[in-house]
């Protein structure tokens, strides 16, 4: 090792660059837990509104725009409303058989969302679509909506 190295007083001994190390990793740790904890808080209020609030003009006013950009675009169908399959009674098994029972197994604002298709669209000659739209580790996750205003066929 040559003199310079040996006196520079910049050179950080082995320990103190594995406490360096240390404390790095310990800054990135609190990072993560402050993100998971936001996450988290985010989720029980996603939670919360889900099952506790009500369909609001917002949400109706989303959905509405959805089905006229999709018109616009020379569509016939949209995706109008998503949420967790976890949030079925039956984890979304009886969305992903397409069982004829599956309305039964909705609940909160997923429920109401429903309701209100039953009561305001079907009439105008609307159809609504549920479907498992993604599949994590295999099992159903999330669940869509789909109003369709196809002409009949026949």
């Amino acid at each position: 090792m040559a003199e310079s190295e040996k006196s520079n007083p910049q050179m950080l001994s082995a320990e103190e660059l594995r406490q360096k190390a240390l404390e790095l990793q310990l800054i990135e740790m609190q990072r993560d837990d402050k993100v998971k904890a936001r996450e988290a808080k985010k989720h029980a209020e996603f939670v919360d509104d889900f099952f506790r609030k009500h369909v609001g003009d917002k949400e109706r006013d989303i959905i509405r725009r959805v089905v006229m950009k999709a018109a616009a675009d020379g569509k016939s169908e949209a995706m109008v409303y998503s949420f967790p399959s976890s949030f079925c009674t039956d984890s979304g098994r009886a969305i992903n058989s397409a069982r004829p029972e599956w309305p039964t197994t909705l609940q909160g604002k997923a429920k109401e969302i429903y309701d209100l298709f039953v009561e305001v669209a079907r009439p105008h000659g609307y159809k609504l679509k549920a479907m498992v739209i993604s599949f994590p580790g295999g099992m159903p996750g999330d669940i869509g909506f789909f109003l369709n205003w196809e002409a009949p066929v026949g």
